[in-house]
């Protein structure tokens, strides 16, 4: 009785219904009065939101960007379509940091915000540097607002791929062109792996989280935003080196997973993480196998066989869109052409059938 108590609340916990929605209280009013009036279908949709002083208010949804006119219509076109100003942007930007830049130095510092929900606003404007480096971004020409949302169950045909006989997974690596869907996965298969998967006879397992950029976990206020199961620690903002090093030692994780490995640290970090037996999840930006083995440190990690599972995604069926699974150690294919190929295939579909025109 108390597992499902647990598990009922986490499901309301995580609610989306309203994810639009909820960002527009960040907004200034001019430009909330238009987003608002947006169709229901189409706010499902949107990824992104961006503002750029003096020109159309844009959204991006389904790999297109649009244009919005004053009645909210999306369009292709500029044509009547509502311009940014100078005092849109100062009022969000207040709006956003809760009328106290100085607050959120840090976060602007690495050119981002994170607000309540998890969703980013990047910033981008005139660039100070000091003694010690970059030290703020003033005068905000151009805000970006991605949209933080879950599509949870997106990994579960593929688990059986990932999980070995000992109640443990295989060390993994999801490869993706941007804004294909690998955070979204990646933050599915943790959430996963940390609640387990009766139906497969998995018990849930210790996962720690290196959420370099807010992304994985969305944490606001040291509560995440997003579900990423019960056994699950994050650090957030934290560099993938130090992170790793820390939750080894103070959370005695099972798995450790990051987002978007490329740096020399972040190899070394994977290898700390091997010598202390914990198995590693993770992402690269790559087109597939070939496209990675051409970037220095990333062709280490594959020419080393570390990863046992190589996850590669594109979208041809729509973002997420998962077309290969190979065994790191052969380097061939293991994504069978049967039922777990349907279920992805029908998942991404669900989460793409509102298309907007």
């Amino acid at each position: 009785m108390e597992v499902q108590k647990s598990k009922n609340f986490i499901e309301k916990s995580f609610d989306e219904k309203l994810v639009f929605d909820d960002i527009l209280e960040y907004l200034d009013s001019n430009i909330t009065d238009v987003l608002k009036k947006i169709s229901k279908d189409s706010k499902e949709n949107i990824e992104e939101i961006r503002l750029r002083i003096g020109y159309p208010l844009l959204v991006y949804a389904n790999g297109q960007d649009y244009f919005i006119n004053y009645n909210g219509k999306l369009k292709k076109n500029a044509e009547n379509s509502f311009v940014v100003n100078n005092e849109n942007i100062k009022k969000t930007f207040n709006m956003i940091s809760n009328y106290s830049i100085y607050a959120f130095q840090e976060e602007i510092k690495k050119g981002f915000i994170t607000i309540k929900g998890g969703h980013r606003v990047g910033v981008a404007g005139k660039v100070i540097y000091g003694v010690n480096g970059l030290e703020t971004i003033k005068n905000i020409s151009s805000l970006n607002i991605r949209i933080a949302r879950e599509k949870k169950g997106i990994s579960d045909a593929i688990m059986e791929y990932l999980i070995n006989e000992s109640n443990s997974i295989y060390h993994t690596l999801i490869v993706s062109p941007p804004q294909c869907g690998k955070t979204t996965l990646l933050r599915d298969l943790i959430r996963n792996i940390s609640n387990g998967i009766p139906e497969l006879k998995f018990k849930g397992l210790k996962v720690g989280v290196v959420d370099e950029r807010s992304e994985i976990a969305s944490v606001y206020n040291g509560q995440p935003q997003k579900d990423v199961g019960i056994r699950t620690d994050i650090l957030d903002g934290c560099q993938k080196y130090d992170g790793i090093i820390l939750l080894i030692r103070s959370m005695s994780p099972s798995i450790v997973a990051t987002d978007e490995l490329g740096g020399s640290r972040d190899i070394k970090a994977i290898h700390e993480a091997l010598k202390a037996g914990v198995k590693i999840l993770s992402t690269v930006h790559g087109e597939g196998i070939e496209d990675i083995k051409t970037k220095p440190n990333l062709k280490e990690i594959i020419n080393e066989r570390i990863f046992q599972r190589i996850i590669i995604l594109d979208n041809s069926k729509g973002v997420g869109t998962i077309s290969d699974i190979v065994d790191g150690k052969t380097l061939q294919t293991i994504f069978k052409e049967t039922r777990s190929k349907d279920v992805i295939i029908k998942n991404i579909r669900k989460y793409n059938d509102n298309y907007i025109m």
